[in-house]
């Protein structure tokens, strides 16, 4: 037999189309070539597949093998097609057999002693295999499989070696080298950081309470040193718990950047990027797009610390992906869709000293320096951000005092019901809800409509910030249990647009 045909499958933003490898030997001049769009690391699979056959006691045909990776207008990148060309090349020289090649796909960088490496992407490539009804059996590196057996109906078939999967094929079925995988699932622990910790801030602590509740995004403003970093990293405690699909998107997302890991199980991610980073960064691209830190952050928290400080061209990237919930990279020859349901949290100073409105009275900056400060965050950006909290110094006595603040245990827990309430009434949290089903779901009471009215008029808001602050008022009844919306939801709901100078 001089052919072999083995499937894998290359990844396309969130998708993972199937790969046919073909592998072909020839009489000729002894010669190695892939053909099919591959790029460089591909390409070097040559070295890597040549020295992991030598080294695992295989012969290395002295042929013209040719290596063709179909669809040939498919781009083919990362080490994943060095096990299923290895293997190609052993079942075309009748090294093992061919027979049961069919029933499974394969993926995984080999070194060059033939030892099996993880690969980006797992999860998606599982996916991708229950949704196509392809074969139902994966074989790929042990470190891939507590990661690929998260979706569920694939049978995964972890190898630690190009051996050990030889042997899999030599042995027959009664006497399989390969054991299917059992997925492990880790407890989900909740260890963040506790709001107890953090002293005063109370009006902070119930502003970040109603962001929990109906993942609104959230900008906090304030002095150095008042607490912003501190109130933002506790934040994710209060989320309410993970769904499992939440918690397969998130994953997914993460598998493609090669960093998931099974302890971050229904964990919700917490990114929190350098305020120079690029939009590249934020947003995802390259040649081969990949996700970027809005994706990373699906179902999680982008914390921008030092909002100020960011690029403006840089930060305006994040106004579709707040309205749509997705990310869509364009390139000349391909097209990439990640997910970004994610919740932004920003901090920032006031002014460029940093201490305007402190008691200390130490800001001495012009009001047309701190207008120019205010304004590196661009209208219509600020206008899709749903709450600005002031976030003030605390006093000298309030940290010598003890903590008495309340534990995220108990904060989280009113989180959670007021989320379920959400579930249950629309089952999507406040801040997805669209235009018609604000109409439906935010009823006001006579005196609440017309507070909002009068706020709306008296402001100049836009329609948009109008439905932004329904929504948040729309979570404060949910937090109380109410199911009409009142003029004190809506008046608390207000007070959250205002920390910054108006415009």
């Amino acid at each position: 037999m001089s052919l072999a045909v083995l499937k894998s499958r290359a990844l396309a933003g969130m998708e993972a189309p199937e790969v046919n490898v073909e592998v072909h030997l020839a009489n000729g001049l002894p010669a190695f070539a892939i053909v099919g769009l591959p790029e460089t690391e591909v390409k070097e699979a040559k070295d890597r597949v040549r020295a992991a056959i030598q080294n695992g006691g295989f012969d290395f045909p002295a042929q013209r093998i040719t290596v063709n990776l179909a669809p040939a207008d498919l781009p083919k990148e990362s080490g994943r097609f060095d096990l299923p060309i290895a293997l190609g090349i052993l079942a075309a020289s009748r090294q093992i057999p061919a027979s049961r090649l069919p029933q499974y796909e394969f993926a995984g960088e080999l070194s060059l002693s033939g030892d099996l490496r993880p690969v980006r992407g797992a999860l998606a490539m599982a996916f991708a295999m229950q949704r196509s009804g392809a074969s139902p059996a994966f074989i790929l590196p042990q470190a891939n499989a507590d990661e690929a057996a998260l979706a569920g109906k694939v049978h995964i078939y972890p190898a630690v070696t190009l051996l050990q999967v030889c042997a899999h094929f030599a042995s027959g079925e009664a006497a399989s080298a390969l054991s299917r995988h059992t997925p492990r699932l880790p407890q989900v622990v909740s260890d963040y950081p506790d709001f107890a910790e953090v002293k005063g801030q109370q009006s902070a602590k119930r502003a970040l309470e109603v962001a929990a509740a109906g993942s609104h995004s959230v900008l906090l403003l304030g002095p150095p040193g008042a607490g912003k970093t501190m109130l933002a990293v506790r934040l994710a405690g209060l989320l309410p718990r993970m769904t499992d699909d939440e918690a397969l998107e998130a994953a997914a997302v993460q598998s493609l950047s090669g960093r998931f890991s099974i302890d971050q199980w229904k964990r919700r991610p917490f990114r929190a990027p350098h305020h120079t980073a690029s939009g590249v960064a934020l947003v995802g691209g390259g040649s081969q797009p990949r996700p970027g830190e809005i994706s990373l952050a699906h179902c999680g928290i982008l914390f921008l610390d030092e909002l100020a400080e960011f690029d403006r061209r840089v930060l305006e990237v994040l106004r579709q992906p707040l309205e749509s919930s997705r990310v869509t990279i364009s390139r000349a020859a391909r097209q990439a869709d990640f997910p970004a349901r994610f919740q932004l949290v920003a901090a920032m100073n006031p002014c460029p000293c940093g201490y305007m409105g402190h008691e200390s009275g130490r800001c001495h900056c012009t009001l047309d320096s701190i207008f120019r400060y205010q304004n590196r965050i661009s209208g219509p950006l600020l206008d899709r951000i749903d709450m600005q909290i002031q976030v003030n110094a605390v006093t000298p006595e309030a940290l010598s005092a003890e903590a008495d603040g309340e534990l995220s245990a108990t904060i989280a827990a009113r989180v959670e019901l007021a989320y379920q309430r959400q579930l249950a009434r629309q089952q999507k949290s406040n801040q997805l809800l669209s235009t018609g089903e604000i109409d439906h779901h935010c009823r006001l009471d006579r005196t609440g409509a017309r507070r909002l009215q009068h706020a709306m008029v008296h402001f100049n808001w836009s329609a948009r910030a109008y439905h932004r602050v329904l929504k948040v008022a729309r979570t404060i009844a949910d937090l109380e249990g109410l199911a009409t919306i009142n003029a004190a939801h809506v008046g608390e709901a207000v007070q959250y647009r205002r920390a910054l100078l108006e415009r």
